[in-house]
């Protein structure tokens, strides 16, 4: 990873940006995030507070902690009931449910702004995309079709599996990416919108963009590394229209 973390907001790209762009062959995308915003009508708070009661009417409440039972992000309390009970039936109904959750959101899903002919331009002009997510593949490529955007990226769409431990920020989807697609990592860039994006990319040896929406993302996404940060994928369309391939 290189140390020159930059900002780059809706102004005009800046070398560091420039150099990931024209260097990538390969493009890596994070899903909730960098695509779109999967909970932006059917809040991730409230779907990690269902599998919480879930449990609870079940008899399994001391299956967490009270920092994981207070959690927003249901993915904690999926992978917390998968380190106690590792390959369980009760680990694959909980992560059905969560699939089924995630299917629900991708209805009221939000588009991020400019990934849509982002994506379009990046295929237009010969790059190979692929998805790398924590979030169901069946929601991927629900929410990609209902777009028209799956043909840029299928097949190769990798997310959670029932090995809940090659979550990221293990590379194991990065890395199923690149071998798919015959990618050298010096030839690939990764797109995501958090630390464990990041760390997930470092380890795969994939420079790395950080996608952060405001500006509180941006500062943790810049602390964690990333070779850089934008506040919008504007500039990167702009940069990308304006090559010569």
């Amino acid at each position: 990873m290189t140390s020159d973390t930059t900002r780059t907001g809706p102004g005009p790209a800046t070398g560091s940006l420039a150099r990931l762009v024209s260097g990538a062959r390969f493009v890596l995308w994070d899903f909730d995030g960098p695509i779109c915003r999967l909970f932006a009508g059917h809040r991730a708070e409230a779907v990690a507070a269902d599998l919480v009661d879930w449990l609870e009417s079940r008899g399994l409440r001391g299956l967490l902690s009270d920092e994981e039972r207070k959690s927003p992000d249901p993915h904690v309390v999926l992978r917390a009931v998968d380190r106690r009970h590792p390959r369980s039936d009760l680990v694959e109904e909980l992560e059905e449910r969560l699939t089924q959750e995630e299917l629900r959101a991708t209805a009221s899903a939000m588009p991020t702004a400019y990934a849509d002919p982002l994506i379009r331009t990046w295929t237009a002009v010969g790059v190979r995309l692929a998805v790398a997510t924590n979030n169901s593949p069946r929601v991927v490529r629900a929410y990609l079709e209902g777009r028209g955007l799956l043909p840029g990226f299928a097949p190769h769409i990798y997310g959670r599996t029932r090995e809940l431990r090659r979550l990221k920020p293990d590379p194991y989807t990065v890395v199923r990416a690149l071998n798919a697609m015959g990618a050298t990592p010096s030839d690939a860039l990764f797109i995501g919108d958090s630390p464990s994006d990041c760390e997930a990319a470092r380890h795969a040896g994939v420079p790395f963009l950080g996608y952060g929406r405001d500006d509180r993302k941006t500062k943790i996404l810049a602390d964690a590394g990333a070779d850089t940060v934008v506040g919008s994928l504007e500039p990167m369309l702009r940069l990308l229209r304006g090559q010569d391939r």
